[in-house]
């Protein structure tokens, strides 16, 4: 048996665990003692504060956490993205990261594909605000990846 995982939260703090949404009226610590899949509030995006490529491409990849039931129709979503991701970056850290993350999420790990995502927003940021990426090249690729907004 593998080690238990012990997590923390503060009273009114959610976490969403294989799919459920849980609230906690109190502080209070849980400990796993096995396998299960969860976000913490503070790592769960809206969509509304989906604003940029990658991470709307996070809210997809969260969306196989948060709702299992759909995680065969955010697969597809998400294959689409990152091919429409690999032909408009041409940062070649960012493609190699992207590829590694389809690597990923096909291995069913999501929760590893959302860590590694969040650690190229920086990068995400920097190719963002060069002069050749104008507002309207930017909204043109959101439309593109993200087509719910």
């Amino acid at each position: 048996m593998k080690s238990s995982l012990r997590i923390s939260l503060k009273s009114g703090e959610r976490i969403f665990i294989n799919g459920a949404v849980l609230r906690v009226d109190r502080k209070v610590s849980l400990e796993f003692l096995n396998d299960v899949t969860f976000l913490l509030e503070n790592h769960v995006l809206q969509p509304e504060d989906a604003t940029t490529p990658l991470k709307q491409l996070y809210f997809i990849v969260q969306m196989m956490l948060i709702n299992p039931e759909g995680a065969d129709q955010s697969m597809n979503m998400f294959k689409k993205s990152i091919m429409m991701l690999l032909n408009c970056f041409q940062n070649e850290e960012i493609r190699t990261q992207l590829k590694l993350i389809d690597e990923v999420v096909s291995g069913k790990k999501p929760f590893e594909a959302l860590k590694m995502i969040r650690k190229l927003y920086p990068l995400e940021d920097q190719v963002l605000n060069t002069p050749e990426m104008t507002p309207a090249t930017i909204t043109a690729i959101q439309k593109e990846i993200a087509p719910w907004r």
